[in-house]
């Protein structure tokens, strides 16, 4: 059994409650503070990932799927390393020391898109995000992506931050953009591509 990295023994401690919040290794910040937007989007994004994995597992078992289930869940995880970083107390001395995104991070999300893009045929649009629950869910992962970048673009001018935290956010969007198409490819899946001016159809009453 592996030994706990937190132990939790109480959900609710009150001292939330006027508006601030505490950060790792010390420190009270507002709960609206740009580093709570920060992290707080980060979490949001590992919660659609959440999404993203239960309607993978309801998927046919194949390899594609149990080995896109890994991923899925490494990357859970170090979204948790990213939101520790974020979350702690830039003054503190754990900041030397607490869990900090790196370069192998963003090296190894660049070796599995481009594994996963070799499998696939070039664009002839844009696609529109759909195609199937688990490739929907990988869009809306990859906006809410896009989203805790900026956030952490915002917070990153007015404190330091580690080096590899904006990188690693920006290949994985571009990331969960190849896993949607590559989700759809090997689940025989229609891929939506976007229309210039589609016109409104003629007909568009149910009666």
């Amino acid at each position: 059994m592996e030994k706990p990295v937190v132990r939790i023994s109480k959900v609710y401690t009150k001292g939330g409650d006027k508006g601030q919040t505490s950060l790792v290794g010390g420190g009270r910040i507002a709960k609206d503070h740009p580093r709570v937007e920060a992290y707080g989007t980060v979490d949001e994004l590992n919660s659609v990932l959440g999404l993203v994995r239960y309607h993978n597992r309801q998927t046919p078992s194949c390899a594609q799927r149990d080995r896109f289930d890994e991923i899925l869940h490494v990357l859970q995880n170090w979204l948790f390393d990213l939101g520790s970083e974020l979350a702690t107390d830039p003054e503190s001395p754990r900041k030397r020391k607490g869990l900090a995104v790196n370069e192998s991070y963003v090296e190894w999300l660049e070796a599995v898109v481009d594994a996963m893009n070799e499998e696939l045929k070039p664009l002839p649009s844009f696609t529109l995000p759909g195609g199937g629950i688990v490739a929907a869910h990988l869009h809306q992962a990859r906006t809410v992506c896009r989203r805790a970048e900026r956030r952490i673009i915002t917070l990153s001018k007015e404190s330091e931050l580690g080096p590899w935290a904006v990188p690693f956010v920006n290949r994985l969007s571009d990331a969960l953009f190849v896993f949607s198409r590559w989700v759809v490819g090997w689940n025989g899946e229609e891929e939506l591509l976007w229309g210039p001016e589609t016109p409104a159809p003629e007909d568009w009453s149910w009666k």
